[in-house]
This record gives C-alpha cells, structure tokens and sequence, in this order.
C-alpha cells in the first residue's frame, strides 16, 4: 500500500493506492455516512462496506447521472437530517463517483465526501482529480463542480470481477496517460499490453499507480482547467460525441477519439506518422477500437454541444511526442470533418 496527497485550491485529497475496502471504516469514523452506490456493487460488496451506512443504491448505468437523480439523493439526506458534519461516500464506478461528488459539493453548500471507485476507469480517472457532474439533455458532465474529495480508496482486489470490455474500457484511460505525461509508462503498456488484457494482476495495479500519479500532478498544477489540465481531456472531445451517438462504453470512445487526434496530430506536422502508428498499434493490441461507426454527420453535431467550444473552434488536444501533449484551438468545420471520416 501506497499513498499520494494531492494538494489544491480546493482541498488535500488522500489518494491511498493498494488499500482494501475494509479501510473505509477507519476513514469514515467518527462521522454519519450516506453511501451511494448502485445495486449491483452493493449486491457484491455489500459484506466489506459500512454496516451502519444509509444507503442509497441507484440503478446502474449513465441514466444514474442527472440532476433528477439529485434531487431524489438530496431528499434522502433531508429526510434522514443528515448535517454539515456528515459524509458521502461514492462506492461504484465513474457514474456513482461523479453523482456522489456532485451531491456533496451541493448539499448544505459543501459537505465531506470520500470514494471507493470499484471499476479500472473510475481509479485512474473519474474518482480522481474532483471533477464531479451530472449529465443533462443527453449530454455529458454539462452542470458540474471542481471539488476534491477528503480521500480516495484504490482497492486492486475489487478488478478481479471486471468483465473483459470494462477492463479494456479503463485501459484505455491509462492510455491516455501515458500519452500525455508518461512515456516510460506507455513503454510498460507496449511490453506487457496482453497480460494487462487477461486480468494484470500486480502490473495492473503498477500501471493504475502510474496512471494515477500523472493525473495527480497534472490536477495539482491547474486543479480548475485554466490551462495544463486541458491535456487530460487527449481523446475525449470526439470520444464523448462518439460514446453519445454509438453508445458504446466510454473508455472505447476514447480510444476512437485518442486514434483520430494522433492521425491529426500527423496531419499537422505536431507527431512524427511512427510515434502516432505506436499509438493506434497500442489500443488494436488492448482490444479497443481506432474507429467507429453509426451517424457520422450526429457525431459531428454532438462535437459542437462540446463544453470546452468557443464559438467556432474547440480546444483540442493533440501529441507532438509520446508522453507529452498540446493544446491548439481547431476550428470546428476541421473536426466535423475528420468526425465525418471516422470509419
């Protein structure tokens, strides 16, 4: 076990990496715990969590993640008279982690929080860095907060009963990671891409410390996005368009999104054509895929609902190496186009 703080302008998180669940008690003590989850992590974990918890088990899956789901957590915290003392705790993938963030960053304007992320994409991105929001009109993380949880639980032993497309899903995370602010850990990724695929073991849980550790010092440079913590979102500009109109899991839209910006990245003299083919070669040997079909023309509309546009350009963010990424402004007609060449 290993720990990494993560000081910002909004708070010190506590990042413990390779703890266990049963740690949560001692993490929690002393306060009362709302613990949102969503039924089946409860229906497996239920035996290692807080026994004296109100629980708020939600649905599974991206329909979770609206103000309307909010606003019926905040009536269980009225109902239950949970004060400004209280903590919410989000044990779950990236849908519970940003529900229950966001309900702690808003409840009595700002009470405690903690999570236990129980999926690979959730432990090397979603649960860190406090960048919490719900989903509204169909479109992704569009109300949110940037607020840093007291702590993050990273427990190794809840992977082992990941199905196959979500660990490749969360791959594709550490990925990106590697990409922008990690070249000997995109190295690793190339050497051991197939143990990763069956299951890891002890190189899953390197590479997620890896992976954890670039966010963290991207987020503790720039915690609310005015500059270098751009680079984290490598892949997800076409990646949340192509995850809203195909509707496939959001780690695989990334991949897609990550393959067409190093092609563009080639295109614009920013990346040599090997390092970008290292890339791509990388997410084909990991399972996931470097382009997408479905409505190529909505995929291109639903980049302009993107919330980092500015009127008719985007921040877009390109590699001019492995391991080290760039900002540019990219008129949007550009990127409609290559979205339109995604097959």
């Amino acid at each position: 076990m290993r720990e990494l703080e993560l000081r910002a302008a909004s708070g010190a998180c506590r990042i413990i990496l390779g703890g266990r669940l049963e740690l949560l008690g001692e993490l929690c003590v002393g306060r009362r715990v709302a613990l949102i989850t969503d039924t089946n992590v409860h229906r497996l974990l239920c035996r290692r969590l807080l026994a004296a918890a109100l629980v708020v088990a939600l649905p599974p899956g991206e329909g979770s993640t609206s103000i309307d789901t909010a606003q019926r957590v905040y009536a269980r915290l009225v109902a239950a008279e949970f004060d400004r003392d209280a903590l919410i705790l989000g044990v779950g993938g990236g849908v519970v982690t940003d529900l229950a963030g966001f309900v702690a960053a808003t409840y009595l304007r700002g009470i405690a929080c903690g999570f236990a992320p129980t999926t690979l994409l959730a432990q090397v991105d979603a649960a860190i860095g406090g960048k919490n929001g719900v989903d509204l009109g169909g479109y992704k993380n569009l109300v949110g907060t940037i607020r840093q949880p007291s702590f993050v639980l990273v427990d190794p032993s809840v992977l082992a009963s990941l199905p196959d497309r979500e660990r490749r899903s969360g791959l594709a995370e550490v990925v990106k990671a590697a990409a922008i602010g990690d070249a000997a850990l995109f190295a690793l990724l190339e050497e051991r891409a197939e143990e990763l695929v069956a299951g890891g073991g002890e190189d899953l849980a390197e590479v997620v410390a890896k992976a954890v550790a670039v966010k963290v010092g991207v987020v503790a440079r720039d915690e609310v996005e005015a500059g270098e913590r751009r680079v984290l979102n490598f892949g997800h500009t076409l990646g949340h368009a192509v995850e809203l109109v195909c509707g496939v899991p959001h780690g695989e839209a990334v991949a897609v999104g990550m393959a067409v910006a190093a092609r563009l990245s080639v295109a614009r003299g920013r990346l040599l054509g090997e390092e970008g083919r290292r890339l791509v070669r990388l997410l084909e040997r990991l399972g996931l895929p470097t382009a997408a079909g479905g409505d190529a023309r909505a995929v291109a509309e639903a980049i302009r609902k993107d919330k980092k546009r500015r009127g008719e350009a985007v921040r877009f963010v390109l590699l001019d190496r492995i391991g080290h990424a760039v900002v540019e402004e990219i008129e949007l007609h550009e990127l409609e186009e290559v979205a339109l060449d995604l097959r």
